[in-house]
């Protein structure tokens, strides 16, 4: 579980990022982090993994304040993915660079190589193992970065904007394969997206931050059943979203289950 408790930060003095922000991600729950640019919602992700500390207040990990923790410490239970991909790049060929962190750890050769083709395999990267990182697409690095994260298993996964430069094929397999793994193996999933449709159908439960005040802690259905102010916070009702609340229809996450729930209303026949 991670915690933040009346957490203030600033990069500079006189310049509060994020006021007094108190949250809570429960063990296995698919979070959405949200807001306009500037908002904050990188900043207090990165609280989450001690890449920063919070000026004032208290992040605690499973209870356990981070303030003096580095982010080695939580790398066996965090894993973080970041909107550029270049600056997690460090092997020499896809496969070294997912292996990298596997080694470190000194895990057997064949646990190391069998994590990393799982992970490579799940992003649709198999064809480039032996590829140098810096010559992918920046889609495909994007797609890198996650697998990178992916083989060493984490318990937490915090994702900053990991959709943008994928096609729509890529970037449904992708998120498919996460959500599923986050269920299976019961991760905390951590999506920070301005794709609100990704938010809708893959997370539950959403924070929005807007000019480092947190304005909405609760479900993600529930944020965008229109009547609350999303669009003042930098957000756009998704599609489905609209027209649910338009037809009155609750707790639908897919075109499918609009239908199905349009099937079983008095007047309305498949």
């Amino acid at each position: 579980m991670i915690e933040a408790k009346a957490v203030n930060f600033a990069y500079r003095r006189g310049i509060p990022v994020l006021k007094d922000i108190s949250c809570t991600i429960p063990d296995g729950e698919a979070v959405a982090l949200l807001g306009h640019n500037g908002s904050g919602k990188t900043t207090l992700s990165r609280l989450f993994m001690a890449l920063d500390h919070p000026r004032s207040g208290q992040v605690l990990v499973d209870g356990r304040d981070i303030i003096q923790f580095e982010p080695a410490d939580l790398a066996d239970q965090i894993g973080y993915v970041f909107q550029n991909p270049d600056l997690q790049i460090l092997g020499d060929t896809v496969y070294e660079e997912v292996a990298y962190g596997l080694k470190n750890k000194k895990l057997p050769k064949s646990t190391i190589d069998r994590q990393v083709r799982d992970a490579v395999e799940a992003m649709g990267l198999t064809p480039f193992l032996d590829r140098y990182p810096r010559s992918l697409s920046f889609g495909q690095k994007r797609r890198l970065g996650v697998a990178t994260a992916l083989a060493l298993q984490p318990k937490t996964l915090i994702l900053d904007e990991i959709t943008n430069g994928q096609d729509e094929q890529e970037k449904q397999h992708m998120m498919a394969y996460l959500g599923k793994l986050q269920e299976e193996r019961h991760m905390t999933l951590i999506l920070i997206t301005h794709d609100m449709d990704i938010a809708r159908t893959y997370t539950t439960h959403s924070l929005v931050l807007n000019n480092g005040d947190l304005v909405y802690d609760g479900s993600t259905q529930a944020l965008f059943d229109g009547v609350r102010p999303v669009e003042r916070w930098g957000l756009k009702q998704p599609v489905l979203s609209r027209i649910c609340a338009l037809m009155k229809v609750k707790e639908v996450r897919t075109p499918a289950d609009l239908c199905a729930k349009l099937v079983l209303k008095e007047g309305v026949k498949p």
